[in-house]
């Protein structure tokens, strides 16, 4: 059935609710249920029942179970390498004993590298990062916002631009697809990394955050965030809900111990070098065929097992102290659990609706070949703005971007460039997606004060990719 216009309405209601009354959660579920209503042709009762078996029906789903269990055990691995005095030993290595990191500037770039260097899986990026520098930002008074923003700009992006990862194998299937159809010569690989060099968006966004970081010059809502945290020393907005409670992400190191940065530094090594193993083992031996699901699935239960075995051989701690420790960052997670759980239960009512394909349809051969670049660039940013999903855009405008450019003429590095950069963009602008939702968990931020210092900074982003694709359409 084709919902044409209607389709829209779920994701624009669930957008707008979270932006102004701030309460994401209601927000989804009002989403999730208007979405419904449409579904059963207006029954109320109906869409009420059709709301809460879709909430439970996410389970079914085994990569998304995953990916609750991960959110539940980093909650966990958090706050236990904070009571061995990993966290702590870290920070006083960095600013006491090596004289590192001396200010917000240096505290701010150990973020950025992190996330530059730790390409293989976004959720993976956001956490480490967010993990590793908060402490310092904290100490020299970086708003959470600032934070956050860099947690997300340099996750999606750095793992689209490098995609040795499960974001790699995912686009290369896509593109696939397309190649064993006939619609365009070549091999996924090779038109994939062709497409690099445009991914505009991605490249923007990484050096943008170099820059406000370097120079210190923010504007707008975040100006006002650091300026805030600045003077008076609040690294939230007063009545900010923070997505994990301060208790959790400030958990003090265990009486007695001793920091000691390593309790910290191998954990989170484990964690990492797990994620390409864990892809190569799922992939039978090509890590762009693994599963990405599964393996941050395998790469956090190692992490978190080896964390207690080194505590408890250490005797930082017994047992039974390492289970509350870890039960304690789980129950600290619970509310950004919730949150994804209703993001991915809205993102399957939008498919049902087929938004993306309504979206797509509108401009679909009806403009001229060197604008597609751009064309494309803004369905596939409008689309993952509206679904929450950049790899649900990716298999929605892939196909469809690509048999533009064909039919239209318009040059296919550029287009395929495109839709990665504008799935990603319109995920950094949507309250509803989960990448979002899990940076501003890793940085302890406020959600929709981290989308709405987020936003003008993406959009401008944005609005230099679109004159690029502009340019890479006519030129090209």
């Amino acid at each position: 059935m084709d919902y044409g216009i209607w389709s829209i309405l779920p994701p624009l209601i669930a957008i707008l609710l979270a932006l102004t009354t701030k309460q994401v959660f209601i927000s989804l579920i009002l989403g999730i249920f208007s979405g419904a209503m449409i579904l059963t042709d207006w029954s109320f009762f109906a869409a009420v029942n059709m709301t809460l078996e879709e909430i439970v029906a996410i389970f079914s789903e085994a990569w998304i179970t995953k990916t609750i269990i991960f959110s539940f055990m980093v909650g966990g691995l958090i706050t236990v390498i904070s009571a061995s005095g990993g966290v702590q030993g870290f920070i006083n290595y960095l600013t006491q004993k090596r004289d590192i990191v001396k200010d917000k500037r240096g505290a701010l770039l150990l973020a950025y590298i992190t996330g530059l260097i730790i390409f293989i899986e976004s959720s993976i990026t956001s956490l480490v990062s967010g993990t590793v520098a908060r402490p310092l930002t904290d100490k020299y008074n970086v708003s959470r916002e600032k934070l956050a923003y860099v947690c997300d700009s340099t996750s999606a992006p750095v793992c689209g631009l490098i995609p040795l990862n499960g974001w790699g194998a995912m686009l290369m299937g896509v593109i696939g697809v397309q190649i064993a159809n006939g619609v365009v010569d070549g091999t996924s690989a090779e038109l994939l990394a062709k497409s690099l060099p445009f991914q505009f968006y991605s490249i923007i966004a990484v050096l943008a955050v170099g820059y406000y970081i370097l120079t210190g010059n923010d504007w707008g809502p975040m100006a006002k965030a650091e300026k805030r945290a600045a003077e008076k020393g609040l690294l939230l907005r007063e009545g900010a809900t923070p997505m994990v409670s301060e208790e959790a992400t400030a958990t003090p190191p265990k009486e007695g111990i001793i920091p000691n940065m390593w309790n910290m530094i191998l954990p989170i090594l484990v964690l990492i070098f797990m994620m390409p193993l864990s892809l190569y083992i799922t992939g039978a031996g090509n890590i762009l065929q693994g599963s990405g699901s599964t393996s941050v699935f395998w790469a956090v239960i190692t992490a978190v097992t080896f964390a207690g075995f080194l505590y408890v051989i250490q005797g930082l701690m017994s047992l039974k102290e390492y289970i509350d420790y870890i039960y304690q960052g789980i129950g600290a997670i619970v509310p950004v659990a919730i949150l994804l759980i209703t993001a991915f239960a809205i993102g399957n009512v939008i498919g049902y609706l087929e938004t993306g394909e309504y979206m797509a349809s509108l401009v679909e051969g009806r403009v001229s070949g060197a604008f597609g670049p751009a064309i494309v660039f803004i369905m596939a940013s409008l689309m993952a703005f509206a679904t929450g999903t950049s790899w649900g855009t990716f298999g929605i405008m892939m196909p469809i971007g690509i048999q533009m450019a064909v039919a239209m003429g318009a040059p296919l590095y550029p287009t395929i460039g495109a839709v990665v950069s504008g799935g990603i963009m319109g995920d950094h602008c949507s309250p509803i997606s989960d990448t979002t939702i899990i940076s501003s968990m890793a940085s302890a931020s406020d959600h929709i004060d981290h989308v709405n210092t987020q936003l003008p900074y993406a959009l401008a982003n944005g609005a230099i990719a679109l004159v690029l694709y502009l340019a890479a359409g006519f030129m090209i």
